[in-house]
């Protein structure tokens, strides 16, 4: 081989984040069977089968566990391009989700294929982020200018937004456009031009929804529309006062409180919980936090977060050191996403925020969730292999080249002002 052709060095992945991620992974299978076999033991449905959706879930975790190791040897700068085929699948799937999913919860969001759901929202985040990175990465100074820089990208986020919200599902809706918002941020836009947007957004928000009451008043809906935006009211409704119907609206949440509260200081212990003895609905999905609370109690529950905090920060720091705009703005992405999404479904099953039904990283039973999140973990993984290296040195040239970080530019647009 040539002087100066030779394949470049790639450095090894941060070993504290892979760990991290197959132990929250290996939590999520754990708390799975805790908060489901009582459910599935005495159902015909599962087939008395206490391991129904934990064998899934492993099945998932192993098939993820693949992808992880595969996109994690795989150089970062390459999903520029490879991703592309994927965004365009997951597009075709937002489209036609609505029209021939299954409905769940008031929401259209899944493919079902035997017994297993694929949901399209899932794989149309990371995508998303990928693709804004990209982008974003590509326009450098120019996606600070309003008209060539900074619009073309939210339109990709509104466009995504809308099919998201067709199904509709306002929980992954508002995870996907924080998670842009953050990407946004990150790479260096105007200030001025996210303010203006996130008015723009409320104000917009506002519209529809007084357009929407106005319809319903001339127009009553279709059983099936009207029984979805009753499903959204009854949710925020229960956040405002769940007491106020306690075997309506406010029934998951009173369940998923008590559960809380009953694990007191320690806890019941694992696997001696109460409440998802058909108390709590979606124990193992939407409200497992709710299971970590009562058997593990506060003190459990607080390490459980740390642990989780110490996560996502670990993905940061080793974004932050990316030498690559391009990879310091998809791992800040990824990461934010998992933050942000934990936060909501956290927020929702403690009464902080309205329940928005979406799962907990890592934790919750679902089989897209947990393929895409590990998946995603792999390209940060990529990113911090070559985080790991040395600044690169130019072969020709005893100098240091290294692309600013979207913070520096960010620092040096302030300059300049």
């Amino acid at each position: 081989m040539k002087e100066g052709t030779e394949k470049p060095r790639r450095g090894a992945p941060d070993f504290q984040l892979l760990i991290l991620t197959l132990l929250m992974a290996g939590f999520g299978i754990v708390m799975v069977f805790s908060s489901s076999s009582s459910i599935t033991l005495v159902d015909a449905k599962f087939g008395y089968d206490p391991m129904y959706f934990t064998k899934r879930q492993i099945i998932f975790a192993l098939i993820g566990l693949v992808g992880m190791f595969v996109t994690m040897n795989i150089p970062y700068e390459k999903y520029k391009k490879l991703f592309i085929p994927v965004f365009i699948l997951a597009i075709i799937m937002l489209l036609l989700v609505p029209f021939i999913g299954g409905r769940i919860n008031g929401a259209t969001s899944w493919f079902t294929i035997g017994t297993l759901g694929i949901q399209p929202t899932e794989l149309a985040k990371i995508t998303t982020i990928l693709y804004l990175s990209a982008l974003i990465s590509k326009k450098g100074e120019r996606f600070r200018d309003l008209r060539t820089g900074y619009i073309p990208v939210m339109v990709i986020v509104g466009f995504v937004a809308g099919l998201i919200m067709l199904q509709p599902d306002l929980g992954s809706c508002l995870i996907l456009v924080a998670t842009a918002g953050l990407i946004i941020f990150a790479g260096g836009a105007n200030l001025k031009h996210i303010l203006g947007s996130i008015g723009l957004l409320i104000l917009g928000a506002s519209i529809v929804l007084g357009v929407e009451a106005l319809w319903d008043k001339i127009n009553p809906p279709d059983p099936t529309v009207a029984a979805s935006s009753d499903y959204r009211m009854g949710r925020i409704e229960a956040f405002l006062d769940p007491w106020h119907d306690t075997q309506g609206t406010g029934y998951n949440l009173i369940q998923s409180l008590t559960a809380i509260g009953h694990g007191g200081l320690t806890g019941t212990g694992f696997g001696q919980g109460i409440q998802k003895l058909h108390y709590l609905p979606n124990a193992y999905n939407d409200f497992i936090f709710s299971v970590i609370g009562e058997e593990f109690g506060f003190i459990g529950t607080l390490i459980f977060l740390l642990f989780y905090i110490y996560f996502i920060w670990r993905g940061l720091l080793v974004s932050l050191r990316c030498q690559s705009t391009f990879g310091t703005l998809v791992g800040v992405g990824i990461m934010g996403l998992i933050a942000i999404q934990a936060f909501v479904n956290i927020g929702g099953v403690t009464n902080t925020i309205p329940v928005t039904g979406v799962t907990l990283p890592f934790i919750s039973y679902g089989g897209s969730s947990l393929l895409v999140m590990m998946v995603s973990m792999g390209i940060v993984l990529s990113i911090s292999r070559e985080s790991s290296l040395p600044m690169k040195q130019e072969r020709t040239k005893s100098v240091i080249i290294r692309e600013p970080t979207p913070f520096e530019l960010r620092r040096e647009a302030r300059r300049g002002l």
